[in-house]
C-alpha cells in the first residue's frame, strides 16, 4: 500500500494483480509519470513499470557530500563512449525518473524554436507541428507542475493564452540587486519559471520551505514539481492505475507480423514476468528508450524494433552546458537563488549573428558541491575553505543548443550495454555566451576595483551529464527519416508509442522538461480517442 502526501489523497493498492492492461507505460519520469496522470481518470487499466524503486526519504536527500561527492542516488549503469571507455552516466532510476534530481526549471520552447534556425555549426531543423499546437498543453503542464513566473518579462517569450498559474518567486536582496544591475546595463532579466509548491503569502501552509536544496537534490518534503509528486502519486489515487517498481523491461516481443507489441518482458527483482498492453508506451529517457527498441530486434525488425528508418538512437542531443561560478568581492547570502534568468543572447546579438543560448541561476553553491563539481582541482582543499569561497559566489548555468547529428547516436552491444558516440556542437556559440556574461559582470562590478578582480570557474558538462538528453526517436511525417508519427506512435508498430524527450527533432536552448510534460498531456488526448474508439 502507498499513501500520497496530499491531504485529499487516499491509499490505494498499486501492485498489478493480472497481466493484461489497456495501457502499459515503461518509465515514470516527466513523460511516463505525466501520461499516467493524464489517463488516470479514463477508467482504462494502466500499468506503470519503473526500473527503480521509490527514492528513499532520508536526511541524506539534502546532504551535499552524499549527493554530489558520493553519488548516493546515481545509477550503477556503465555506458561506453565513442572510444570504448566505460563511464558512469548521471542517470537516476526512481519513481519520477530524472525529475527527482532536476531543478524544476520549466521553460516553454520559443516560438521560433519550432522553425528552422541557422546556427554557427549548422541548421536546427523545423518541427513538424508548431508552437500553437503545444500552447494549451503548456498551460496545463504549468498548472499541474506548480510553475511560478511572470508573463511579459522574457524578451523572447512565446505567446501565452493565460498568465502563469502561480505568482513569480520573489528575489532575495542579492538577486534583486543583480536584476537591477543587469537592467542598468540594458539587459532584460526575468523571473525564472520554476515548479515548486511554494506559497509565499502563507508560509505556514506552504509545502516548499524555500531552501537551497532544490537544484540537483531530491526534495525531502515533496514540494518540488517532480514527476513522482505531480504525476505518479495523483495517478495512483485511481483504482485502475497500478505501479510495479524494480521492474526493468528487457525486451518487447511482437506478433508474427511485427505490427503489434504482444508482450512486455520484465526482470522484476530477478524473476522474469510478462505483461500485455493494448497500448505500450516507452518513456524511459532518450538513451534507454532507444536501447529498449534496439534490444528488441527480431525477424520482423532485424535492426531493432521500429527501426526500418535506421533512425533509432540517432540525433542524440543534451545541450552544450557550462556551470559558471563567479567569485566576487561582494558576499552573496542568497538562499533560494533560482529566481533569475537571461535570454537576451538567445538568438545572437549585433556582434554574433548566430544563437548563443540561455542563462539561468543555479541553486546556491557550497563548498561540498564545489568539491563534487571539480574533485581533482579541489582534492587538497578542505571543505571549510571552499565554503568561504562559495560565500562570495554567483552561480550561473549557461545553456547552448546542441544540434542533431546522425553520427551522435546510441547503440547497444549483445549484452544491452549502451555505447554513446557523441561529439558536441556549437562550442563557439557556447564560448560567445560565456564571454558575454563574464564581460558584463566585469563591467558591472569591477569598476575601480582592479585589485579585487573577479574570478570565474567554468565547468563543462561532460558526457556523463545526461539530464537534458533528447532526440533519439524523432517524430515526423516521413517514415524514412523519423521513428515516430505526429502522435508519437512508431511508424512500424501500430500499438507502440514513445513519450519522452526522444521525440525532439531539435533541442532548443531551454530546459526540455516542460515540453516533455506538455507533450505527454497532448498524447493522452490522442490515446483517449483511440482507446474509446
Amino acid at each position: 500500500m502507498v499513501c500520497s502526501t496530499r491531504s485529499t489523497a487516499r491509499c490505494t493498492s498499486i501492485e498489478p494483480q493480472g497481466e493484461d492492461f489497456d495501457v502499459v507505460i515503461i518509465g515514470s519520469g516527466a513523460g511516463g509519470g505525466t501520461l499516467a496522470r493524464a489517463l488516470a481518470d479514463s477508467g482504462h487499466s494502466i500499468l506503470i513499470l519503473e526500473r527503480g524503486g521509490w527514492l528513499p526519504r532520508e536526511p541524506q536527500n539534502w546532504d551535499p557530500v552524499e549527493v554530489f561527492q558520493n553519488d548516493r542516488y546515481v545509477s550503477k549503469d556503465l555506458w561506453e563512449d565513442k572510444d570504448g571507455t566505460s563511464f558512469q552516466p548521471g542517470s537516476h532510476y526512481f519513481v519520477g525518473g530524472a525529475s527527482k534530481m532536476y531543478g524544476a526549471a520549466h521553460f516553454r520552447l520559443r516560438e521560433r524554436d519550432f522553425e528552422s534556425v541557422m546556427h554557427v555549426d549548422g541548421e536546427s531543423p523545423e518541427w513538424p507541428i508548431k508552437y500553437d499546437v503545444f500552447e494549451p498543453y503548456y498551460r496545463k503542464a504549468e498548472e499541474w507542475y506548480h510553475v511560478h513566473g511572470l508573463r511579459g518579462e522574457d524578451p523572447f517569450e512565446p505567446p501565452a493564452s493565460s498568465p502563469y498559474p502561480y505568482e513569480p518567486i520573489s528575489h532575495e536582496p542579492r538577486m534583486q540587486k543583480l536584476v537591477d544591475d543587469l537592467r542598468s546595463a540594458g539587459l532584460r532579466p526575468f523571473h525564472q519559471p520554476t515548479g515548486v509548491a511554494l506559497n509565499e503569502t502563507s508560509p505556514a501552509f506552504s509545502d516548499c520551505v524555500r531552501c537551497n536544496r532544490c537544484d540537483g537534490f531530491p526534495c525531502l518534503v515533496h514540494a518540488k514539481g517532480d514527476a513522482e509528486v505531480m504525476g505518479v502519486r495523483p495517478a495512483l489515487n485511481h483504482d485502475n492505475v497500478f505501479l510495479l517498481t524494480n521492474a526493468e523491461v528487457v525486451r518487447l516481443n511482437t506478433n508474427s507480423s511485427g505490427r503489434e507489441v504482444s508482450e512486455v518482458v520484465v526482470n522484476h527483482e530477478g524473476k522474469e514476468r510478462h505483461f500485455k498492453g493494448s497500448i505500450v508506451v516507452i518513456s524511459a529517457g532518450a538513451a534507454n528508450s532507444a536501447r529498449l527498441l534496439l534490444m528488441s530486434a527480431n525477424e520482423a525488425h532485424p535492426h531493432g524494433l521500429a527501426n526500418s528508418s535506421d533512425q533509432v538512437g540517432r540525433n542524440y542531443m543534451y545541450h552544450n552546458c557550462k556551470a559558471v561560478v563567479a567569485l566576487a568581492h561582494e558576499p552573496n547570502d542568497t538562499v533560494f537563488q533560482k529566481t533569475v534568468a537571461i535570454n537576451d543572447w538567445y538568438f545572437g546579438d549585433n556582434d554574433f549573428d548566430f544563437p548563443m543560448g540561455h542563462v539561468q541561476m543555479t541553486g546556491k553553491t557550497n563548498g561540498a558541491m564545489m568539491k563534487g563539481y571539480k574533485p581533482r582541482l579541489t582534492a587538497l582543499a578542505p571543505t571549510w575553505s571552499m565554503d568561504k569561497l562559495a560565500e562570495h559566489s554567483l552561480d550561473f548555468w549557461m545553456q547552448t543548443e546542441d544540434l542533431p547529428r546522425s553520427s551522435n547516436r546510441v547503440t547497444v552491444n549483445h549484452e544491452g550495454k549502451i555505447h554513446l558516440n557523441y561529439t558536441p556542437t556549437n562550442n563557439q556559440a557556447s564560448q560567445e555566451l560565456i564571454s558575454r556574461l563574464e564581460g558584463l559582470l566585469d563591467k558591472l562590478y569591477l569598476k575601480n576595483h582592479l585589485a579585487e578582480r573577479q574570478v570565474y570557474f567554468a565547468s563543462a558538462m561532460e558526457l556523463a551529464a545526461v539530464g537534458h538528453q533528447c532526440g533519439t526517436c524523432r517524430f515526423g511525417q516521413d517514415p524514412k527519416t523519423s521513428v515516430l508519427n505526429l502522435n508519437c506512435r512508431t511508424h512500424d508498430v501500430d500499438n507502440l508509442y514513445v513519450v519522452d524527450t526522444s521525440f525532439f527533432p531539435s533541442s532548443a536552448a531551454v530546459n526540455p522538461s516542460l515540453t516533455a510534460i506538455a507533450n505527454a498531456i497532448r498524447i493522452s488526448d490522442h490515446l483517449r480517442e483511440r482507446l474509446n474508439g
